[in-house]
């Protein structure tokens, strides 16, 4: 008796990657019904926070990557669809070729949201990095990230008179240049 091999029950799924769509500012919304339209599977992780003004407070939602939206497709098929989407700059990737996310990446962000946790989006620092001191005592100055230490301290490297002053200071204090 021939043994027979059934298809995938998702069989489109199989083929479909995570791909990050860069949108134009502000437009990460709009990108998102566009997409949501055209019958794309689209992933927007927003955040809500509270906003206070002079006189109110008002809770907004805002996405946890200001710029970026989530899609769930296959390249070949949709890329046309995508990329001719009012709002869409470009499908993120290396040297003009879209690379696609890993599942287990999407799949931490979601449950991230799901999660009664506390968080806030933070900048991605990295060694070598060139970097503003935007508050506290050095204020102004600008350096270039050394070492991590920790989760939340960077330790950097700010030239003086063509001497070098290591000096340790928080995260939140420093802006990427």
């Amino acid at each position: 008796m021939p043994t027979i091999i059934e298809p995938c029950k998702n069989e489109e799924d199989k083929e479909k990657e995570w791909y990050a769509i860069y949108t134009r500012s502000r437009h990460e919304k709009i990108v998102d019904n566009d997409l949501t339209d055209k019958g794309v599977e689209t992933f927007l992780p927003l955040r809500e926070f509270v906003s206070q003004w002079k006189d109110r407070k008002k809770k907004i939602e805002s996405p946890l990557f200001p710029g970026y939206l989530f899609t769930h497709i296959n390249l070949v098929e949709d890329f046309r669809r995508i990329i001719t989407t009012r709002g869409v700059v470009k499908i993120v990737g290396t040297n003009g070729t879209p690379v696609p996310i890993p599942k287990e990446q999407i799949d931490s962000v979601k449950a991230l949201l799901k999660s009664s946790l506390k968080y806030d989006p933070y900048p991605y620092f990295s060694e070598g990095m060139e970097v503003l001191i935007i508050s506290g005592p050095l204020q102004g100055v600008v350096g270039k990230v050394v070492e991590k230490r920790g989760k939340y301290r960077l330790l950097l490297s700010i030239d003086l008179i063509k001497r070098s002053v290591l000096v340790e200071v928080d995260a939140k204090d420093v802006e990427v240049l």
